[in-house]
């Protein structure tokens, strides 16, 4: 079977499956695990601009899309010519039926179980012995957050923290003095690459809170990702 893959963390779950790049044919230009891997693999464009005249050339028998990180017009045009799975990813359950889907397409049923069970255990007594607020910062210029209906703020949540902006919707724009009412503000390592910078820039408004760079990809990557973030949390939630 000849697979293109719009999303860089089903990318990696393809590979983590037990698929190997005869089957994956194409990829994202973000799609960047697992690298030894996806370096070999035809690139297709990025997520929100892909080159559909590039994937009908790789004749794939089969696409998976994402609602969210695909525009719905691009995924629709490649409906008309191919077979596409448009995955919707908003919690850890999502996530686990994703994963049994997968394997049960491409034969990987004890894999998929298998990731399935490691990220049940990677959540397991990880949570802060405090719930503490939490405001994710994802953007700046201007400032971005994360709204109670995303996945990161489901991971949030099943870490012990609540999301401060769990009563808004998406990713709403902020200012720094909407901040203050967080225990913790954490900076997420993408899609805007904070820096320890920005970390003095923001404390110059919120004094009073703790600032942190965080690994976007362990809060915001499904699949098998999360599966593999356990000790992660676990250094994170101890630190806290």
């Amino acid at each position: 079977m000849r697979i293109v893959s719009l999303v860089p963390s089903i990318t990696e779950t393809l590979f983590d499956l037990g698929l190997m790049t005869d089957e994956i044919v194409g990829r994202t230009k973000f799609c960047i695990h697992p690298k030894d891997y996806v370096d070999k693999i035809e690139i297709i464009g990025g997520t929100k601009n892909l080159n559909i005249d590039k994937i009908k050339s790789l004749k794939p028998d089969f696409i998976i899309a994402n609602k969210e990180e695909n525009i719905r017009e691009q995924v629709e045009e490649l409906m008309k010519d191919f077979k596409v799975l448009v995955t919707n990813i908003e919690t850890l359950e999502d996530n686990y039926y994703l994963l049994k889907q997968l394997g049960h397409l491409f034969g990987k049923e004890e894999k998929a179980q298998f990731f399935n069970l490691k990220t049940y255990e990677a959540f397991d007594n990880q949570k802060s012995e405090k719930r503490l607020k939490v405001a994710y910062l994802i953007w700046k210029n201007p400032y971005m957050t994360v709204g109670g209906d995303t996945f990161i703020s489901r991971i949030l949540e099943e870490l012990g923290f609540e999301n401060l902006f769990n009563n808004q919707k998406r990713y709403p724009e902020i200012q720094l003095e909407d901040l203050k009412e967080a225990d913790l503000i954490f900076l997420s390592s993408e899609p805007f690459p904070f820096k320890e910078k920005h970390i003095e820039e923001i404390q110059e408004v919120c004094k009073n809170q703790k600032i942190k760079i965080v690994d976007g990809e362990a809060f915001s990557w499904y699949g098998t990702h999360i599966a593999k973030c356990g000790e992660y949390y676990r250094v994170l939630s101890e630190d806290l």
